[in-house]
């Protein structure tokens, strides 16, 4: 089985699920992401704020493949390029910090240790870039695939609770713990990945 990690572009973004390559639920505020969705123009919103990061910081995220097929991806940048960051009530995200914005690994290659690989590519590219952790806001009501990741989930792969919060906590992972996981928590990861597998309506805050 081959298999590459590559960053994401302009040029792979095509390789991303069809209602992730749409959605701007991260990557716009809220009022300007209800406004694209009704225009019709969220995957240009969505190329058009891909293309600003890589411009201003570099790629920010990426794209699994096993013999030249995408079967996941993940998404990240620094919180000044996700808009909807703000709007929780447990921001901001801390300044030494990137945040993990979603990704998944597609259902037929979980358990492959897929997610481990990827995340820790992550934590290389971000430790490069001067970045200590990578948090997120988690869900912890989560019931059924959506762009927030479960908060239950975040924890089972070893990120911590920098701010609690009923429904939306903020979690905390340190990079150099992710280059020495064990076995156990490879296998976490790879259900976190495939815990956004579905195509999912997006839910307001």
């Amino acid at each position: 089985m081959g298999r590459k990690l590559l960053p994401l572009t302009l040029d792979n973004l095509q390789d991303l699920p069809k209602r992730c390559r749409a959605c701007v639920f991260w990557e716009l505020d809220p009022v300007s992401g209800e406004a694209a969705v009704k225009a019709g123009t969220p995957a240009l919103e969505k190329e058009a704020w891909i293309s600003a990061v890589l411009l201003d910081w570099g790629s920010c995220g990426r794209v699994v493949y096993v013999d030249d097929v995408p079967v996941g991806f993940v998404l990240y940048a620094p919180p000044a390029y996700v808009p909807r960051s703000t709007a929780f009530p447990t921001s901001p995200v801390s300044p030494d910090a990137v945040q993990l914005m979603t990704g998944f690994i597609m259902p037929g290659y979980q358990g492959q240790g897929l997610g481990r690989v990827m995340v820790q590519t992550v934590a290389k590219d971000l430790l490069r870039r001067g970045f200590k952790a990578i948090e997120a806001f988690g869900d912890a009501r989560w019931k059924e695939p959506a762009c927030m990741l479960p908060a239950e989930h975040l924890l089972a792969v070893g990120f911590k609770t920098v701010r609690h919060h009923p429904t939306h906590p903020r979690l905390r992972l340190e990079l150099r713990s992710t280059l020495s996981w064990k076995e156990d928590v490879e296998m976490a990861i790879d259900r976190l990945l495939g815990a956004v597998q579905k195509e999912p309506a997006l839910r307001p805050l």
